[in-house]
């Protein structure tokens, strides 16, 4: 094997989040009274994956309070709701299993607050492969996936090899994090991400579809 251990992303890579995280941005821009912004089907998009307060100040032009405001509304809708309209990726389950079964020390390094992040997987039955479970401190809103990335590699006993290591998510801050904390990325298209945004963050590796990871990682 060239890695040890897997670091996957939640949203775009294990789940497929979307509804829930784009029906609660709405939920929040509507209180802001923003109906246009809650409108725009393209932007809510690229809300599925990054840190929320940067993506309302980045797509909604918000100031840095304005947006803490926004993310107050928003957990209202999703911390209850949101998080269960979701589903496993077809295959990502037999993946976990194989990867489990090769050896390879399983990790997830999410942007999303670690409490969500844990009902979540536990929600769906996946809790039980990982070693690790990392989320971000819902009360640090300006964490980034780098500093996730790293506490996931302290618990993992990885700090000082982290060249063993890789991390696995569909959007470039995935990607970023994961080159800041000198790892390499695999990129998955079959989440929300495209191949080009992938590209030009720097994954070293793209892949369609939870079987062509496995077939990468070979398990």
């Amino acid at each position: 094997m060239k890695y040890q251990a897997l670091l996957f992303d939640l949203d775009g890579t294990l789940t497929a989040s979307g509804e829930g995280i784009i029906k609660s941005v709405q939920y929040a821009l509507r209180k802001m009274e923003m109906e246009e912004q809650a409108q725009d089907l393209q932007m809510l998009r690229a809300f599925i994956g990054p840190p929320l307060l940067q993506s309302y100040m980045k797509y909604c032009s918000m100031t840095e309070e304005q947006a803490k405001q926004a993310v107050v509304y928003y957990r209202e809708r999703y911390n209850v709701t949101g998080l269960y309209e979701n589903r496993p990726y077809d295959g990502i389950r037999t993946l976990l299993e194989k990867a489990s079964e090769k050896g390879y020390r399983l990790a997830v390094a999410s942007s999303k607050p670690e409490e969500l992040v844990k009902k979540i997987l536990e929600h769906f039955e996946l809790a039980g492969y990982f070693q690790v479970i990392v989320g971000s401190d819902k009360d640090k809103l300006k964490m980034t996936k780098a500093d996730v990335i790293e506490i996931a590699l302290e618990q993992l006993g990885m700090a000082e090899n982290r060249a063993d290591a890789v991390m696995i998510g569909d959007r470039e801050q995935d990607v970023i994090g994961a080159k800041t904390a000198g790892l390499d990325c695999i990129g998955v298209v079959y989440g929300y991400g495209s191949h080009m945004e992938l590209k030009e963050a720097g994954a070293d590796y793209i892949v369609d579809t939870p079987e062509e990871l496995g077939n990468f990682l070979e398990v």
